[in-house]
């Protein structure tokens, strides 16, 4: 089914050939395993597989490493194609692009040199781990420690609710160097699978999403090179808080790609579903339903896409803008995936019908990569800190 939007969003040439290539996967690869993936609760190899195949995996890394070095709207086009087929795979795909970040921006050029060519060609998948279990939203709360110990560091500790945790090859672990200073004190450090002393706890069973995976990291001294450190010391938490304004557009492209499939399911459903002699889709409760879900759709795609070219052109300070696309399109998701469960009414709640699967999947927009309350306070700090500036 094509694209319901109505909105010419100048997409170049590049973006274009994303967005069609992406489709067609979704298409043809995506929403014919997706129930059974889900039902299975099985990490999407061989779409991974294919989205490598299609070069998608070097949207997000530099030219000089074997990637086609797009930008975030790249990626985020990318992205809402494939949540539009399952949010499931495509947050396995996007979770790659967030263990990738703070290599890309604070990594030498020898750590470049040595891990960005084989996430480019999708050899391997990277990941970001930061949260713990009493370090969610209080993410300046976490207890896993690297202590320098000559020429390497030793990790100990446990990660929590870690996307692509076991699948993935490269680990952006964010750990306290300097436990004293508290956030201060936090660095971020790369870990391969399969260093000793690192090891994988067991693997979440989700409400949604659930062809992505999600494990535990645990480290039980766990010695890592020093070379391994990103940045400097105890710039970990800065380097995390510039990651996740960098990878929130991403989450609200998944939202919107999600609601974009939503939407499209309830009008195909609405046309053909005939009560009282008639298509429901005749009935102006259901008409109305379907405007608002609409405009809705576009208006946070339209956000979502103008904070990320803004990102592309260099703006410093996106942090109250990225946060707003996150927000706003993840509320949006949640909102329209509820109502196209409840324009296919019973058959919605079935698990025969998609619509069922994305609204347990639009849940999770709301709360990874900071929950939407912590956002609001995030959009309200900035807003209130920043001076009137004169017409």
């Amino acid at each position: 089914m094509g694209c319901l939007s109505v909105m010419h969003y100048f997409l170049n040439e590049q973006q274009r050939m994303i967005k069609g290539l992406a489709r067609r996967i979704a298409e043809e690869r995506i929403m014919p395993v997706r129930a059974e993936l889900d039902e299975r609760e099985e990490f999407p190899w061989d779409v991974m597989k294919e989205l490598a195949e299609a070069d998608l995996f070097r949207i997000f890394i530099p030219e000089a490493y074997g990637g086609l070095g797009g930008g975030c709207l790249d990626l985020c086009v990318a992205v809402e194609e494939l949540s539009r087929g399952c949010c499931g795979i495509a947050v396995s795909y996007a979770a790659s692009s967030l263990g990738s970040i703070a290599l890309i921006e604070y990594g030498t050029e020898e750590q470049r040199q040595k891990y960005l060519p084989d996430i480019a060609s999708g050899a391997k998948l990277a990941a970001f781990a930061l949260t713990e279990s009493m370090a969610g939203s209080d993410a300046a709360a976490i207890r896993t420690t690297a202590v320098r110990d000559g020429e390497n560091y030793i990790l100990n500790g446990t990660k929590q609710f870690i996307t692509n945790g076991g699948e993935a090859e490269l680990y952006t672990i964010i750990a306290l160097t300097d436990p004293a200073k508290g956030a201060r004190g936090a660095s971020a450090i790369l870990v391969e699978k399969g260093t000793p002393g690192f090891t994988f706890g067991k693997k979440e069973r989700k409400m949604g999403i659930r062809a992505s995976t999600t494990r535990e990291l645990v480290f039980h001294n766990c010695r890592v090179p020093r070379q391994n450190l990103l940045g400097r010391e105890g710039s970990g938490f800065i380097i995390t808080l510039k990651t996740l304004d960098r990878s929130r557009p991403g989450v609200g492209a998944q939202a919107v790609g999600l609601a974009q499939g939503a939407l499209e399911a309830a009008v195909a459903y609405a046309r053909e579903r005939h009560q009282f002699g008639q298509p429901i889709s005749s009935f102006q409760a259901i008409q109305h339903m379907l405007a608002d879900m609409a405009t809705q759709v576009e208006a946070a795609r339209a956000l979502v896409y103008a904070v990320a070219r803004a990102i592309d052109t260099g703006v410093k300070d996106y942090t109250e803008a990225a946060a707003m696309a996150k927000l706003f399109a993840s509320d949006m998701a949640m909102r329209v995936t509820t109502d196209a469960v409840q324009i296919f009414g019973g058959v919605g709640y079935m698990r025969d019908y998609p619509v069922e699967k994305m609204m347990r999947d639009a849940k999770i927009t709301q709360i990874y990569e900071g929950t939407n309350q912590v956002l609001r306070n995030t959009i309200a700090l900035e807003l209130l800190k920043r001076k009137a500036k004169p017409e």
